[in-house]
Formats: C-alpha cells, sequence, structure tokens
C-alpha cells in the first residue's frame, strides 16, 4: 500500500452514529454459538466504555495550542469514542442480560486506569497513543479478513465493524496529539518514552484481556487446561487474531513509525459502500452524542 509518515492531508475523520441491537436479545454465544469467540470479543468490549473515556480525556488535555487541522480531528475523535463508548455499553449490557457477570473485568479496568491516573498526563497520551495501535490492528483485521466475525450475529458484527472502520479513520490523532505535545523533546526522549510505554502496555492489555476470557469462559464452565488451550487456539491460531498483531505491533518501534505509514483508506470505502443508507446517520445525532 502507498505509505506515508503524516496522516492523510485529505483524511476527514467522519463520525456515524449508528445503533446497534436495541431490537432483539443478544445470544449468550453470538458468535457462531462458539464460547470462546464470543469470550474474545466480550472480553474486549468490556474494556471499551471506561478505555475510551480514558482516551478522550487524555487527548483532550493536549489540545491547547493544536493547530486547527489537528484540533478538529480531536474534535472528531472525541465523537467518534463517545457513540463508541455508548454502543459498547449497550452491548455489554445485553451480554450481562444474557448471563455474564461483567463486573470483575470492569474493576480490572478500572484498577489499571486509577494507577495509570497516579502519573502524568503525557504518560497518558503515551499509553492512549500505544492503545490506539492496538485497536487500528484489530480494526484492520475485521475488516480486511471477514474470517473473524464469519457466522457471528449480524447486529453484533456490524456494531464490530462499524466500530473498526472509525478506529481506522482516527488512528492517527493520538499519535498526531502527541507529536505536538513532545515537541519540545528531542526524537531520542520520543521514542525512548514512546517505545518503554508500549512495553508495559503490552504487557498488562494482552495479561488483563487474557485473564477477562478465561473467566468468561468460567462463568460458561470451561476451565482447566483444555479451555485454555482453546482459547489460545481461537486467538493466536485460527483465525489468530492476536498473531496478526505481531508484525505492525513490530514496525510501533520504528523510528519512522506513523499510524498512517498503512494507507488503509480503501477498507474505510468498502465498508461504507456495503453499508449503503441502512443506518441513519444525521447530524443532529452526531453533535448530540458529542
Amino acid at each position: 500500500m502507498p505509505t506515508a509518515t503524516v496522516t492523510p492531508i485529505d483524511l476527514a475523520i467522519t463520525p456515524r452514529d449508528r445503533r446497534f441491537g436495541r431490537e432483539d436479545q443478544t445470544p449468550r454465544h453470538w458468535h457462531g454459538g462458539d464460547p470462546y469467540a464470543t469470550a474474545f470479543y466480550n472480553a474486549l468490549s468490556i474494556t471499551f466504555p471506561k478505555g475510551e473515556a480514558f482516551f478522550v480525556d487524555s487527548v483532550r488535555a493536549f489540545r491547547h495550542g493544536a493547530d486547527p487541522r489537528l484540533a478538529e480531528d480531536i474534535k472528531n475523535f472525541v465523537t467518534q469514542e463517545a457513540m463508541h463508548s455508548r454502543e459498547h455499553v449497550a452491548f455489554n449490557n445485553r451480554a450481562a442480560d444474557a448471563g455474564y457477570d461483567i463486573k470483575p473485568l470492569e474493576d480490572k479496568v478500572q484498577e489499571r486506569l486509577d494507577f495509570v491516573a497516579t502519573k502524568p498526563k503525557i504518560a497518558s497520551l503515551a499509553a492512549t497513543m500505544a492503545l490506539e495501535h492496538f485497536t487500528a490492528i484489530l480494526a484492520h483485521e475485521l475488516l480486511a479478513n471477514p474470517k473473524h466475525l464469519e457466522g457471528a450475529d449480524e447486529a453484533t458484527a456490524e456494531l464490530w465493524r462499524w466500530h473498526a472502520s472509525e478506529e481506522i479513520e482516527h488512528k492517527g490523532v493520538a499519535f498526531d496529539t502527541w507529536m505536538h505535545a513532545t515537541k519540545d523533546w528531542s526524537r531520542t526522549k520520543r521514542w525512548k518514552v514512546k517505545s518503554l510505554v508500549m512495553v508495559n502496555v503490552t504487557y498488562n492489555f494482552l495479561k488483563h484481556r487474557w485473564e477477562g476470557m478465561l473467566e468468561l469462559l468460567r462463568q460458561d464452565g470451561l476451565t482447566g487446561a483444555k479451555a485454555k488451550w482453546h482459547m489460545f487456539k481461537y486467538a493466536v491460531l485460527s483465525p489468530g487474531m492476536v498473531r496478526k498483531w505481531i508484525k505492525p505491533w513490530i514496525a510501533y518501534f520504528l523510528p519512522s513509525f506513523h499510524p498512517w505509514n498503512e494507507d488503509d483508506r480503501q477498507l474505510i470505502r468498502d465498508y461504507d459502500a456495503a453499508v449503503g443508507t441502512k443506518f441513519d446517520t444525521t447530524g443532529k445525532k452526531v453533535r448530540r452524542a458529542a
């Protein structure tokens, strides 16, 4: 794909105000009846409401003095993240209605956020930048490889595709905000902090999401070595979402890294074309969500 070292000048971050799954009860094992696939995505979804509020606060803390283009991107980033949180709250509530106790997973997210809150604001921005890279990788895979959502409850699959399209669209905002916030730093200091934070974030992200998946499986009566193997096989081997993260994760540590070094906007265009006019995206709703 064409490469860039900055956010494309013609990129438009466009909030799409959409709602999913309000009409029907979401099945407990909504992903093709597979408890492992369901646990993988449920464990991620449970992190989003608190996590994306953290992203918003971290980016907005450094919006002052941003150039008009970045200020507009931050504004649209905030709107998109607000709506993502709203939809994942609704989805997580349906998971709870299906019988899952999601509080232990929510408490773990809050515990981690409380710890990060004791650090300087720039550390929160660095963590946000790292986690936004994870979500961008996840988003790319979801839209590029339909196998990941094959057989899933359609409303829930639509939720993930919508979320993925907007994560790709705003994947450079936290990074560009970081460059603005650290403009007086040396390249060496910027790279060192960015890299160390990514290592720390990666360890905690993978550890806690794995624990969350196993907790949800435990609630399904699936425990022990066999459950762990099946969960590992789904996450790493086939379809292997986590395995697909390795190469772009390594790219993050290159001195020339920018999220838009891979211009994958065609995935967004394909998504928008496939959806067409199926959802209402009126400006009034977007402003209210913001």
